[in-house]
């Protein structure tokens, strides 16, 4: 029983202040025990995320050159939906259909649901995909479980997207990749790197093209606004910053979770179905 003049709301003053005060040195103490220097293979991960980001940037502007990451683009639109899709769920919405169409565009028809919440999940959840994406594109056998889950999207885009010859040819390719990977040292590892980054920052990139290059009328950012005030371009740019940060916290815990050299990779991907081959 409390003492006489000591009230419920006392107590919850004194537990804000144990966790404003106690919180810092515990989130510094666990901090200090996760190793977050840098290593040798996580100094080449950084490397090729920072390489990934430059060439993605210009892919996706230069004529003709943008075809190369046609199924990629692909994939990380299916994400954009399936967060759109999955948020109305989560919401009381219903989803009714989900369409994607080669020309890099899908859309998501459903009932109900917040707006609120579903409008930008679609950016968000891309974002925190291609983030988990990073994170196990750290590590080898991480990748290899990736990559199996990413085998089963593309074909699951072959199942929802609208049926051209580049369409299929082109995600075909980039199954047949997955599967010539698994038998290259470290190629899998990057390749499932490749299309974290890309899905991270899909929503700055896309963004850009809707709202700054082209103007898009009737991009999520300018749906948002028309509902909830402000400008697109403002929203746009929240979500582009927000997406940002998801990417870094996949970059952070993969360095924090995955310290080992690319020698101790290759004995973990070893154990892990063996394909044959000295990963």
């Amino acid at each position: 029983m409390a003492p006489a003049g000591f009230h419920t709301s006392d107590l919850a003053y004194f537990a804000r202040r144990a966790v404003v005060t106690a919180g810092p040195v515990v989130a510094r103490h666990y901090l200090e025990e996760r190793d977050l220097s840098v290593r040798g293979a996580q100094g080449v991960t950084l490397g090729v995320i920072a390489a990934y980001v430059v060439g993605i940037a210009i892919l996706w502007n230069v004529p003709y050159l943008r075809y190369i990451l046609w199924p990629f683009k692909m994939l990380v639109i299916a994400f954009h939906e399936f967060g759109h899709a999955s948020t109305a769920c989560c919401t009381g919405g219903r989803v009714e259909s989900i369409s994607l169409d080669p020309h890099e565009g899908g859309v998501t028809h459903m009932r109900g649901g917040i707006s609120a919440i579903t409008l930008p999940a679609g950016y968000l959840g891309s974002s925190f995909i291609g983030a988990l994406l990073t994170f196990c594109g750290f590590n080898t056998v991480a990748s290899k479980v990736a990559s199996i889950v990413l085998g089963v999207c593309f074909l699951l885009v072959l199942w929802w997207g609208k049926k051209d010859w580049l369409t299929i040819l082109t995600i075909i390719l980039a199954v047949g990749l997955i599967v010539a990977f698994w038998f290259i040292p470290n190629a899998l590892r990057f390749y499932v790197l490749f299309i974290g980054v890309m899905s991270s920052l899909y929503s700055v990139w896309d963004i850009c093209d809707d709202l700054i290059l082209r103007k898009v009328n009737s991009s999520d950012a300018s749906q948002f606004a028309k509902r909830y005030g402000g400008s697109s371009q403002c929203w746009g740019i929240m979500w582009s910053v927000i997406s940002c940060i998801i990417m870094a916290a996949g970059i952070v815990a993969g360095i924090a979770a995955f310290p080992q050299t690319f020698e101790q990779q290759r004995k973990d991907a070893n154990g892990f179905i063996p394909t044959g081959q000295k990963f």
